[in-house]
């Protein structure tokens, strides 16, 4: 009787080619967003991004099997980005001990993460489809989720250490905090404001909104 052959196990990717992947992926992304942010989510095709990272379809598709593939992965980034300036600012301001009242606490925490023009064109955009798909829509909510529960977190540690009481959950003020500037900041674009208008503007609404939802001790 012949034996069924066994499949070989396909062979781990060494460290080099693992580097080199992840480079490629990361210029992938770095296209797309720009990408995303100039023509839209919809209108961006995968030649143009990888015409404008340099790379084949092929490329493309060693990395992503869909464009929206590539566009969750974007908005993970992005977020993972933005709580990590925060968690940074966050423990400088512990280093620091400065006494600051909660408006200009939440204006230093959301300051560091302010997005240029294209972050915000990108957030929105992506924002917008996810409102058309619901596969979408699941992971962005999910995306959002952890964004207000880890901005919570900081929002809950630096009331303790202020001395701040805080008139609604710690996790439903960062999700109003957060909801508030990113509102304000397309505002911003659609009013035609410049970053600097835009930013100040953001840092204002925000700042009166944290001191409305703080009672300082």
């Amino acid at each position: 009787m012949s034996e069924t052959p066994v499949a070989e196990a396909a062979a781990p990717e060494s460290a080099g080619t693992s580097r080199r992947r992840e480079a490629t992926r990361q210029k992938l992304l770095d296209a797309a967003a720009l990408v995303f942010a100039e023509v839209g989510v919809d209108a961006a095709s995968v030649e143009a991004i990888c015409e404008r990272a340099g790379f084949t379809r092929g490329a493309f598709y060693s990395n992503f099997e869909t464009k929206d593939e590539l566009m969750l992965a974007l908005t993970e980034r992005v977020a993972g980005e933005k709580i990590d300036e925060v968690a940074e600012r966050v423990a400088q301001l512990q280093e620091r001990g400065e006494d600051l009242e909660p408006g200009a606490l939440v204006r230093q925490l959301l300051d560091v993460a302010f997005d240029k023009k294209e972050g915000i064109l990108l957030t929105s955009e992506i924002r917008t489809r996810a409102m058309r798909d619901p596969r979408l829509a699941t992971t962005y909510l999910a995306w959002q989720e952890g964004m207000v529960e880890r901005v919570g977190s900081f929002i809950e540690e630096l009331a303790g250490a202020y001395g701040f009481r805080l008139r609604v959950p710690a996790t439903e003020f960062a999700g109003v905090i957060l909801q508030t500037w990113e509102d304000a900041s397309a505002f911003g674009i659609m009013t035609g404001l410049s970053a600097a208008e835009t930013q100040a503007m953001v840092n204002e609404r925000t700042a009166r909104l944290a001191t409305a939802l703080v009672d300082p001790v």
